[in-house]
């Protein structure tokens, strides 16, 4: 099989030098500077005149910022990351015509992510060394993954996390991402709270609730952090350091078990069924809201549709309204109720059921059933317990 040169992004922890640091947080300031001007002038041009204006006109308008006294200090950081925010603003209302985003939001210092990004005329890579623009020593990378063999890097985008961590992203051709050999297996895939994943061939993944686990140390930093007096004190600073470095172990686990899985997933199978939930209406459920995120269903979607693109497989999500737990797997027959204490019943056919591994072969069932249908078939609901699916081939998402 042929490699289809997909784009990966290697994602790497490095440590900077007092002076690198320094020098990366300016040009953080600076790109969120240039973002809220270009942002407002944007929305101010289409509230008072109804123009629209483009990414070459904002570009125009950086130029002049810089000439002026107040601004003057755009100039000491790397022009390239202040020309790709702009392009991101772009993007950013781009997805919002287009209906796929809300209105662009202004950034501010405390909430928003710190990050730059450069294109090939803003860094230099040799040896092995990455250097960005306006630095004369290379990062200090942690290599825990090798990048392809002579990988051309067609951008970098250094960020800090709220813990304190940095870290840099590149994004380049992985010649290694190829498609998988054929199988005919499939599978259905039922998330749930009990149990993280229960598959159609009756096998079930426990969920190791990271967040609960961990939910002890975080309650305590979080007091401690409340007791802290608000503003700039270094108290309150290494307060907040302290709940963040808890938040990034809770999501470190949970990303490295949802890349474990989804991978396992990807190699077994060729097909795969899930169901279309609406998890943001989901956690408003304040009951659920917290074991639901901890959970991530959506993360778990989101790394099953793109490892599909690049491995060849195809996912298939079963409308959320498709009675998979009330839905004899048997006989077809389909019961009025299901409360949610029910985890095992028995149907009027006689055969006895785990209600979580009969929903995932309901799923599986639905889903191959719109799979023969043909690509790009979406099945419109017609009533109530009919079957419901839809189909997605290709995932919505970069790697």
């Amino acid at each position: 099989m042929t490699a289809i040169h997909a784009k990966r992004a290697f994602k790497y922890r490095f440590y900077p030098t007092d002076v690198q640091a320094a020098e990366l947080s300016r040009t953080f300031g600076c790109v969120r500077k240039v973002y809220n001007l270009a942002l407002a002038a944007r929305s101010e041009a289409w509230t008072l005149r109804r123009e629209q204006v483009t990414y070459n006109q904002t570009s125009a308008m950086l130029t002049g910022w810089k000439k002026t006294e107040e601004l003057a200090f755009l100039r000491e950081v790397s022009s390239v990351p202040l020309q790709q925010t702009l392009r991101h603003v772009q993007t950013a209302f781009t997805h919002f015509f287009a209906k796929r985003a809300k209105y662009p939001r202004f950034k501010t210092r405390k909430k928003s992510r710190k990050s730059a990004e450069y294109t090939r005329s803003g860094f230099r890579f040799r040896d092995g060394q990455l250097t960005l623009a306006k630095m004369t020593e290379p990062l200090d990378i942690v290599w825990s993954r090798a990048l392809p063999e002579g990988a051309q890097l067609s951008t970098v985008n250094v960020s800090q996390d709220a813990a304190g961590r940095w870290f840099v992203s590149m994004l380049c051709d992985d010649p290694a991402i190829r498609p998988l050999p054929a199988t005919d297996k499939a599978v259905g895939i039922d998330v749930g709270l009990t149990h993280l994943l229960t598959l159609s061939t009756g096998e079930k993944v426990a969920n190791p609730r990271h967040e609960r686990r961990d939910r002890g140390r975080l309650v305590r930093a979080q007091r401690e952090l409340s007791r802290k007096a608000k503003g700039e004190g270094t108290n309150r600073a290494k307060a907040r350091r302290k709940v963040a470095k808890i938040h990034a172990r809770i999501a470190d686990r949970r990303r490295d078990l949802l890349h474990k899985l989804t991978t396992r997933l990807m190699r077994e199978n060729q097909t795969l069924v899930i169901e279309d939930l609406t998890v943001r209406s989901m956690v408003k459920n304040h009951t659920l809201a917290r074991a639901i995120s901890d959970a991530s269903w959506s993360e778990f979607r989101s790394m099953l549709e793109y490892k599909a693109k690049w491995y060849g497989r195809e996912v298939i999500a079963v409308d959320r309204f498709f009675p998979s737990s009330k839905l004899c797997s048997a006989c077809g027959a389909v019961q009025e109720r299901m409360p949610l204490d029910v985890r095992t019943w028995t149907c009027d056919c006689g055969t006895t059921h785990d209600r979580d591994v009969n929903a995932a072969r309901n799923l599986l069932a639905a889903g191959l059933a719109v799979s023969v249908c043909g690509a790009g078939v979406r099945p419109q609901r017609s009533s109530p317990g009919g079957q419901l699916a839809t189909k997605q081939k290709t995932p919505r998402r970069e790697p």
